[in-house]
Formats: C-alpha cells, sequence, structure tokens
C-alpha cells in the first residue's frame, strides 16, 4: 500500500489515468453503460492534475462531481439504445421459408433430408406434393414444422 500512495505522490496524472483505464476495460467488458463517465471523469482529472497537484481529497471530490455531472448529462442527452422487438428476430427457421436447397438424400415416406442456408435439416414433402424428388433434387422451403423440421416442394 505504500508503494501505491508513493506511487500517487510523485505520479498523479498516471495513478488517475490507470483508474480511467481500468474503469474504461470494466465498461467494455461489461457493456453496461455505468462506467464510461466514470471513466472519462478519471481521464479528466488526471489531466487536471498535469498541470497541478491538488491532493487526494481534492482530486477525488473533483472525480466524482464529474462522474455524476456527465452521468446526469449523458442520461438526459443521450439517446437510449431502442429495443428491437420483433418475434422472428432470432428464428433461423422462419427466415428459411422461400429460400431453395438440395434434397440430400432419398425421401422415404415423405420424409428426408435436405442442405438449405448452409445447414443440413430434417425435411418433409408439402401436401401437394405427388412425386419423391431425386436426391439433388432443388426444393423450396414452403414452411417450417415444429421449429426445426421443414416442410418442401419440388422447386
Amino acid at each position: 500500500m505504500r508503494d501505491v500512495a508513493l506511487f500517487y505522490s510523485l505520479y498523479p496524472f498516471w495513478a488517475w489515468l490507470a483508474v480511467g483505464a481500468a474503469l474504461l476495460a470494466l465498461e467494455t467488458a461489461t457493456g453496461s453503460g455505468y462506467l464510461l463517465w466514470p471513466a472519462v471523469a478519471a481521464a479528466a482529472v488526471a489531466l487536471a492534475t498535469l498541470g497541478l497537484h491538488l491532493g487526494l481529497p481534492v482530486e477525488a471530490l473533483a472525480f466524482a462531481v464529474l462522474t455524476i455531472g456527465l452521468t446526469v448529462l449523458a442520461r438526459a442527452y443521450w439517446p437510449p439504445h431502442p429495443r428491437i422487438e420483433h418475434p422472428t428476430l432470432n428464428d433461423r427457421g422462419v427466415r428459411l421459408v422461400g429460400l431453395y436447397g438440395r434434397t440430400v438424400g432419398d425421401f422415404a415416406a415423405g420424409q428426408g433430408r435436405v442442405f438449405v442456408d448452409g445447414a443440413e435439416w430434417t425435411a418433409e414433402l408439402d401436401q401437394e406434393e405427388a412425386a419423391r424428388p431425386a436426391p439433388g433434387a432443388r426444393v423450396k422451403v414452403v414452411e417450417v414444422v415444429d421449429g426445426g423440421r421443414l416442410r418442401v416442394r419440388a422447386a
């Protein structure tokens, strides 16, 4: 602890810059948005200590006031992140409807496998489909059934 106090008394700029860098690293790791403004405040105090050494109590008070002020200003004027509410945003299966792919093998009893959008999927033939597609035939996805099975028809 004595070494930290000695380092601070000799180099307050680097001590505050290290505090700011640590806060910024934590903000980057968490992405919360709460540690960005204290990191900026620490950098501002570091710049203030370049010209004069105010002492730890005054610098800590300046850090606290800057942190609160910057956080309040940021919340007031920085637009919040928009919440994207879309029912199919992360539903890859729904995005497959309308895409074309190829059959991987024979379809037996209306069931088989198809290669669509870089992945192999379990598939079933559409109700209207009478003939079984040959291996390697082009098919179109018409529906996603039970989340992971595709309903296809010959294209």
